[in-house]
Order: C-alpha cells, then structure tokens, then sequence
C-alpha cells in the first residue's frame, strides 16, 4: 500500500543489482516511494523487459515502467554520432554516452507527469554515467533533484549482494558474477574482474556479440550499405530502419569477429579504466561511412570536419549532449552530409571489416583526372609553375635563414 504523502523518485532501472537495491534503500534512507523506470534502447532479448517490469515490482518499486525507445535512440542519437563518425580515443563509439541522455530524458518526462520530486541513476562516484545522467538533467530539467543512491551508499558489490540478501530482494546476480554489463543497440560494454587487470586477456566468455577469430569463417563475406545524407539506409539493397539495419550489420560483422575493443580508457572522473568493448556493427557502419566521406567531401570541408570529430566524441562521452557547443557541431556536421550519399562494399574477415569498394553519383572523384592512362585530361604542364609558387616560401627560408 502507498503513502499518497511519501515523497516520490523516478529510478532509472536497469534490473541489475545496483538499481535493484537502490529501490528499498531509497525507502529506508530518504523515505522514496520509487517508480521504476526501464528504457529499452536495444539491451534486451525478447521477452527480457517483461521480466525486468516484474523484477523492479518485487524489489519495491510502486510502479513499474517500460519504454520502447529503440527507434528513437537510433534515430535521435546514434544517427548524429554516425554523421560526426564519433570515436572517443579514437576506438570507443560511445555506447554508454549514447544512452544517458534519451533515458534521462525518459526520466524527465515520467517524473513530470506522475508528479514525482526527483530522479534517480544506480551510477556510482567512480564512472562517467554520474555525470552524464545529472548534467543532461540540469540541461533539461534544471529545477528537478537528482538521487545518486549507489553514490551516497558507497557500499561495495559484494556489500551490497548480502544486504539485499539479508533483506530477501530478488537481486539478479550470484556472488560469483564476475563482471558489470552494459549494453544497447550500438554496442556492450564488459568491465570488472579480471579484467581490471590491463596485462590479463579478456577471458572469451566475456564476449557475446562477437565470435573468436578462431571460430570465425574461413571465407570472407560482403556487404553493401547504401547511405543518403551520410546515413546508411540499405542493406544488400533492402532498405531498414535505422535500427533494423545497426542490428543486422552487427550480427554479420560478429560472427567474424569484428568490433572488439580492449582500451585503456581516460575517464572523465580523472583516472584510467581498462575497458572491452563489442561493438560489430558500429564499427563496420563508421568504417563505410567515413570511407564514403573520403569520396564526397571537399578537401577542406574534411579536413576542418576531421579536426572536429575527436572533440564532438569527447563533448559526448563527457555528457554534454544538450549544450549550446554540440548543438553547433551538429548543424556543422549536419551540412557536411548534404551530398554524403552511395554505396560501400565491405568485407568481414577474422576480425576486419576492410572496405573494398565505394562509388557515387555525388562523389567528387573523377576518373579522367585521377588515371594515368590514355584518358587522362589533367594538364600536366601547369604543374611546373604549381609547384614553384608552392614551394617558393620554403625556397626564400632556405636562401635567408635555413641554414641547417
């Protein structure tokens, strides 16, 4: 039975260990009524939500919600991060980042209409999501309160299994679960354990949407991706939704191996995480997509776009979403795609996704200027003097001052 007095938080529920403990410590320590909230971004086998819903009901919640965003977190997220070929460190494709701020906005909007005084994350003080959840909440609900349980508590995993367990909570995991698991439409993240070791090999069973290079096939295998305003839009020739075609692309690329990522991370709290990524099909559409950039871009458009994308990466792995800055590179990055269309072949082969192929009808490669054959309508003659107004600052320096 609820307290219509009971001061109410909306929890951004994972059905994982930390955000189930949170429900009964929130009510034991600030006196919530929790309303759990799940996102589907992607993370979830068939039937899985259901008894994530369930879960968050037996573990105290008053309410339990589930969200279908799939289609808006690839469209509204994934897509923009595609455009600006988003790679923090250049090798992350920010699968977390990506998701903190559509489930913070999900957070926003059920709190604002159950009436509920706060929202809440499962993150602790040690990782990005913290940041990424609260600065989002601050940038769309600046008013509303945010509860760090899990933060507050400061309580270790194996602290927490036993307190939930002297409390008879329904935690999904055993003590023996090695490792903490994130994971969406763009990719899985795998940390803790031993992999906290950076000298030890990831061991195979953290992996599931990759297959070992020794159990790849002995045979490559193609695809094509058709894209339209520097966004894939087919597959083979059979036009997807956006998350449709993420999902099938990362099925064929894993079952070769392609899109694990072992890094050692700069996190944003100021120290360094060993971290394995999977991420098959994000790798595989970047490598096209920036390939097919290399054909349609205007030399300095890419060059100025390139010296970006390693700044919008990090905007976004630091939970900068909605501010004024990556509002800006959007609309950049948004009129660098205007004539980003074709196709891509790409090979999958023991862990590489090679593209082979690439053509346009907007590509600014022209094939009468670029052979050496007898077609070729590049005026040679006029390189003679290129070359000495090119050089004639070095040529001056050298005259003057350059004596090495």
């Amino acid at each position: 039975m609820t307290d219509s007095s009971a001061p109410r938080v909306v929890l951004a529920y994972s059905g994982g260990l930390d955000t189930s403990v949170a429900i009964r410590w929130l009510a034991e320590h600030k006196g919530y009524e929790t309303i759990a909230l799940a996102i589907d971004v992607g993370q979830a086998a068939p039937g899985e939500m259901d008894r994530v819903q369930q879960r968050a009901l037996d573990c105290g919640a008053v309410e339990s919600l589930v969200v279908d965003a799939k289609d808006e977190f690839a469209d509204d997220f994934v897509a923009p991060a595609v455009a600006a070929n988003a790679l923090y460190m250049g090798k992350y494709p920010l699968v977390s980042a990506l998701s903190r701020p559509i489930i913070t906005r999900h957070l926003v909007r059920v709190a604002q209409e159950h009436g509920a005084d706060a929202i809440a994350h499962g993150c602790t003080g040690k990782g990005n999501d913290q940041v990424r959840f609260e600065v989002t909440a601050m940038a769309v609900a600046p008013d509303l309160a945010v509860e760090a349980p899990i933060r507050e508590w400061g309580l270790s995993r194996d602290g927490a299994i036993a307190w939930a367990r002297e409390r008879d909570i329904p935690i999904p995991v055993s003590k023996g679960s090695a490792y903490s698991i994130d994971e969406n439409l763009w990719g899985r993240t795998a940390e803790c354990g031993i992999l906290e070791d950076p000298w030890a090999q990831p061991p195979e069973e953290v992996y599931e949407r990759s297959a070992a290079l020794a159990e790849t096939p002995d045979e490559p295998e193609e695809l094509t991706l058709a894209f339209e305003d520097g966004l894939p839009v087919a597959l083979d020739g059979e036009k997807l939704a956006l998350r449709e075609l993420i999902a099938e692309v990362d099925r064929r690329a894993g079952r070769h191996g392609v899109g694990r990522i072992d890094m050692v991370e700069d996190r944003l709290v100021g120290i360094k995480s060993r971290e394995i990524y999977e991420c098959p099909g994000a790798v595989t559409i970047l490598a096209a997509h920036r390939d097919l950039e290399d054909l349609c871009l205007e030399q300095e458009l890419a060059q100025e776009k390139r010296g970006l994308e390693s700044r919008y990466a990090q905007i976004v792995y630091n939970g900068l979403w909605y501010t004024p800055l990556k509002r800006a590179i959007d609309a950049f990055v948004a009129e660098t795609q205007r004539f980003v269309a074709g196709e891509v072949r790409v090979q999958l082969f023991k862990g590489h996704a090679a593209v082979v192929g690439r053509r346009s009808e907007r590509g600014l490669y022209d094939l009468s200027l670029a052979t050496y054959d007898e077609a070729d309508q590049f005026d040679q003659s006029q390189a003679e003097g290129f070359v000495k107004l090119w050089g004639l600052p070095t040529k001056v320096w050298a005259q003057r001052q350059g004596h090495l």
